[in-house]
């Protein structure tokens, strides 16, 4: 599909570095847009960047650590110096790591919570006045938030990760009432089994084995699925806003 109008956009992609954020910023960068790449490690940004510019985009990587509202700050400021102000941020940085709440593990709760929920909080106050700039020039200013369908359905054992999510969905629904109105568009956007790392960083051997379960039954979404509806999504005229996305695969009930 073409999307032919994000030549000349400055789009902000967190959780650059791999799965739904690197597809992305692939996606984005070979329609045109100006991509800055945040996340955590330096060398697949770095890598990533490459591969875009070798492709004829444009992209900038900036190291950043959502969770830290210095860091995100940070970011801006380097974004705005090199490309201008950004009209299309992406908040795809996010981790799940579940365990039975009886575990006890408040580390775990703690990284989801600063992660999923506390990040995009970080990421839309620091790029805020951008997005409020675009609108009132009467330019496109788009805000994705990568939520889950662990938002509505309850996965047992996913508890504190559902939570943080569902958290995420309502904050996008609020903020439509507070960006809407100055021509800012917000989206939410909630997959299902989708093909990405967040899988790998669960320490609990049953819950692996059952995640693992669930890609050998089900063709799962790939990372460029997500990153297509978000194309397609920003790409709207201007007074349309698809706000809310739910995107599973077929086969997934």
């Amino acid at each position: 599909m073409s999307y032919d109008n994000l030549a000349g956009r400055t789009a902000v992609v967190t959780g650059a570095a791999s799965g739904m954020g690197a597809a992305t910023a692939r996606l984005l960068a070979a329609h045109g847009a100006r991509v800055a790449l945040l996340a955590r490690r330096t060398d697949r940004l770095d890598d990533l960047a490459a591969k875009i510019t070798a492709d004829g985009g444009q992209a900038l990587a900036v190291t950043t650590d959502v969770t830290d509202p210095a860091s995100v700050r940070a970011a801006a400021a380097r974004v705005r110096e090199t490309f201008g102000g950004a009209d299309l941020v992406v908040n795809a940085a996010g981790v799940m790591l579940p365990n039975p709440v009886a575990a006890g593990r408040s580390d775990e709760w703690a990284r989801m919570i600063d992660t999923n929920l506390s990040g995009a909080l970080h990421v839309i106050d620091a790029f805020r006045a951008d997005l409020v700039a675009a609108g009132a020039a009467h330019r496109p200013a788009d805000l994705v938030n990568i939520s889950s369908i662990g938002a509505h359905l309850s996965f047992p054992d996913y508890a504190v990760y559902g939570a943080t999510k569902a958290a995420l969905t309502h904050l996008s629904e609020i903020l439509r009432t507070e960006f809407g109105p100055l021509d800012v568009r917000v989206t939410n956007i909630e997959p299902g089994l989708t093909g990405t790392e967040l899988g790998d960083h669960i320490d609990n051997a049953a819950l692996a084995a059952q995640l693992d379960g669930m890609h050998a039954a089900i063709p799962a979404l790939t990372s460029e699925d997500v990153a297509d509806l978000i194309a397609f999504t920003v790409t709207r005229p201007a007074h349309v806003n698809l706000r809310q996305l739910i995107v599973l695969p077929t086969a997934q009930a």
